[in-house]
């Protein structure tokens, strides 16, 4: 029985800790829409420590559908070459959070543009129903202004599910 109330109780408060953290006010998908470049990463997977250090910059092109959602196609250079992957990331009824059915997690996940600036950079929190989350640094070029991975290292625990502290930093990547 303790255990089943620690877990209810942990379990709420991960809910509650990350209930905090919303979408950017007055989001325009419009606005938002175009191409982005990965430039951080931030995860607390443990398999990402093994490949952070690996990762290449990868670019997506977001466009917006008829209906609110959005049209997300992805590439990344790999060994074996150039890999695209589509992504639809469905409207919900707040602007600027979406959620979107990874196949290769074989879980929904959601998806909130936490910031951003729409001519320059976004930070970017998913996370999915294992307790994974990740935030990610995008930008309309391939480099952004120090002060701006400055505050993307600043933000990375974002989701304090990782821990007060934030992540630490073999969790995070700049490519």
């Amino acid at each position: 029985m303790k255990v089943a109330l620690l877990t209810v109780l942990g379990a709420l408060c991960v809910l509650t800790e990350g209930a905090d953290i919303h979408p950017q006010k007055d989001f325009d998908l419009q606005r938002f829409a175009g191409k982005w470049y990965r430039v951080g990463l931030a995860y607390n997977s443990d398999w990402f420590r093994q490949y952070r250090d690996s990762l290449k910059i990868s670019v997506g092109v977001l466009v917006p559908t008829e209906t609110g959602s959005v049209n997300v196609t992805m590439w990344q250079l790999k060994s074996s070459g150039c890999h695209s992957i589509t992504f639809l990331y469905e409207k919900t009824d707040t602007p600027g959070y979406f959620k979107y059915f990874s196949t290769r997690s074989n879980a929904l996940k959601d998806i909130t543009i936490v910031e951003t600036n729409y001519e320059e950079y976004a930070l970017v929190l998913k996370n999915n129903p294992q307790g994974n989350t990740q935030v990610a640094m995008y930008g309309r070029k391939q480099k952004l202004r120090a002060e701006l991975m400055e505050k993307f290292k600043a933000r990375r625990g974002l989701s304090l599910r990782w821990n007060r502290g934030g992540l630490a930093s073999n969790h995070v990547a700049f490519i």
